[in-house]
């Protein structure tokens, strides 16, 4: 077995990926750890999330996780020689009710890590904003945003859709200030 201790955020996101692949999961990386990635670091997420959006049952995710020492703890899972824990979602790959299905594929030291484009990424922490008034989330939305090209328009559209056009309003203002 591969020593995983030594492997980055990034490092360890893509062969956990490759590896649940090979094991027939189609899985995309989700969440903070997305953030983590278009940051390059700045934001530092201690989990990785991703969406098993093949419907793998969770006999196959268990044992393709054990292969490469992750056990589960309640709905995660823990490698006691890796600092970041794992949890996949069930499908389908969304926010909230919209649906999503266009992806991005980085390479990573030669392995495929397939996660959030930064769009939805940022739709995806502007959520948790939106719902549970999480100010972390919004931070990370604007982090996101302020370094990667994204699709503002398709933003603002769903944020409309949630109900949330004050906040997305707030967001939109925030960014614009940082950008100066």
């Amino acid at each position: 077995m591969r020593d995983l201790s030594r492997f980055s955020h990034r490092e360890l996101a893509a062969f956990i990926c490759q590896h649940l692949r090979g094991r027939g999961v189609d899985a995309v990386l989700t969440g903070g750890a997305c953030v983590t990635i278009y940051t390059r670091n700045r934001y530092k997420s201690t989990d990785l999330d991703f969406v098993n959006v093949s419907g793998a049952s969770v006999n196959v995710i268990d044992a393709a996780l054990a292969d490469i020492g992750f056990l589960p703890e309640g709905r995660i899972y823990v490698n006691s020689k890796v600092r970041y824990s794992v949890d996949i979602l069930n499908p389908p790959l969304s926010i909230g009710e919209n649906k999503i299905s266009e992806t991005n594929t980085i390479t990573v030291k030669k392995m495929a890590l397939r996660l959030l484009i930064p769009t939805d990424s940022v739709r995806d922490r502007l959520a948790a904003y939106y719902f549970w008034n999480d100010l972390q989330a919004l931070k990370q939305a604007l982090m996101v945003a302020g370094s990667n090209p994204i699709d503002l328009e398709a933003v603002e559209k769903w944020s409309k859709k949630e109900g949330a056009r004050e906040k997305f309003r707030m967001f939109r203002e925030k960014l614009e200030k940082n950008k100066l």
